[in-house]
């Protein structure tokens, strides 16, 4: 990509670098990161290959040891030298990036900014098991969630709730309390239901472990998983055999004359 920096105004560009693998970066996200003057990056969670797409001679800097009281003004401060800021956080930025406050302050500063979406874990682990995490007949619904921490979960939300759906739920930044998640789990979902275990996608030790529900808790405590760890607990991740209407040859729909009147 032979871009110049000519390709950004000067903004903050908020970019999802997805689960770990540079190759799941957007392509939108690839042009930015060749142009950008200065990179902020959470550098605890994106990898370093990501940042080899950087222009030699731009400012990169990790944040994982700083506030966003001390981030926040440097971005500002660039932006207003007319340079062109990426602030890139791992997985996709509509979820658990902190992103929220950082748009508030930005827009009280009068700073435009732009939002670039990524791959989220979840996507990524659905992608490597090789299932569909919708099934007809079997799940249609997908939970995004985590359970109470340092940041608590509002009470109509708690994993007890949720699990009562017994949908396919996704549960990060839980690993650090597996215990409690996996007995949550178990007031609904039954104990031989199919757990992924998903340890930083993407990145060269990247680790996928399928176990039952009741063994959740210990493979997690076994492989010595404390963070950067995604669950995917769901039903579909068995032997699935529903199928969609879609593209059933029963199925008409706008695109696709009634089966009966063509045959």
């Amino acid at each position: 990509m032979n871009l110049t920096n000519d390709y950004l105004k000067p903004a903050v560009y908020i970019v999802g670098a997805g689960p770990g693998d540079p190759d799941l970066l957007t392509i939108k996200a690839q042009k930015l990161l060749v142009a950008a003057d200065v990179i902020f990056y959470a550098d605890s969670l994106v990898p370093q290959q990501i940042l080899q797409l950087c222009r030699p001679d731009a400012e990169i800097m990790g944040t994982a040891n700083k506030t966003l009281e001390e981030i926040l003004p440097l971005m500002i401060e660039r932006v207003r030298k007319q340079k062109s800021v990426i602030r890139l956080h791992s997985g996709d930025p509509s979820l658990y990036s902190a992103i929220h406050e950082q748009m508030h302050l930005l827009a009280e500063a009068e700073i435009p900014f732009e939002v670039i979406p990524g791959i989220s874990a979840f996507q990524a682990a659905a992608a490597k098991l090789k299932v569909e995490l919708t099934v007809p007949g079997i799940v249609q619904t997908i939970i995004l969630t985590r359970i109470s921490g340092k940041t608590e979960v509002p009470a109509p939300e708690e994993l007890t709730t949720l699990a009562a759906h017994q949908a396919s739920l996704c549960l990060y930044l839980s690993a650090r309390h597996v215990e409690d998640a996996q007995a949550k789990l178990l007031e609904h979902y039954p104990e031989d239901t199919p757990v992924a275990i998903c340890f930083r996608l993407g990145w060269p030790d990247e680790k996928i472990r399928v176990v039952p529900l009741n063994q959740m808790a210990e493979c997690t405590n076994q492989e010595k998983l404390i963070r950067t760890t995604l669950y995917i607990i769901s039903p579909a991740l068995k032997q699935a055999t529903g199928r969609s209407r879609l593209y059933h040859p029963e199925h008409s729909h706008l695109f696709r004359q009634d089966f009966h009147l063509t045959n």
